[in-house]
């Protein structure tokens, strides 16, 4: 069993080949694009296992940027009791969909 812990973004995510991964949004990435991921810190293939201090050279992930879009709505209410006080606010996030395509050793 091949699968990896990959840095994307300052977040962390155990990947194999043929996931689909929710990540945040890639600004520079377009839909279909595909891209490299190189900031590995743990490899793992059948008893070979390889681990970074603090990203292993010579291991990159190929992936593809599937879509991106918006999570939905989070309600950010605040209050306090007795004064009047009340704000409503909403936020959405966007993140980006991507797919693993392969691992690439060099």
């Amino acid at each position: 069993m091949k699968y990896a812990i990959v840095e994307v973004k300052g977040m962390q995510y155990r990947v194999q080949e043929g996931d689909k991964l929710t990540v945040p949004f890639l600004y520079e990435k377009k839909e279909g694009e595909e891209i490299i991921l190189d900031k590995i810190l743990f490899y793992r293939e059948g008893e070979d296992v390889k681990i970074g201090q603090p990203y292993l050279n010579g291991i990159k992930i190929k992936a593809k940027v599937l879509e991106h879009y918006k999570l939905p709505k989070i309600i950010v209410f605040k209050f306090k009791r007795k004064k009047n006080y009340r704000r409503k606010y909403g936020h959405r996030q966007r993140v980006s969909k991507i797919e693993i395509l392969e691992f690439l050793k060099e």
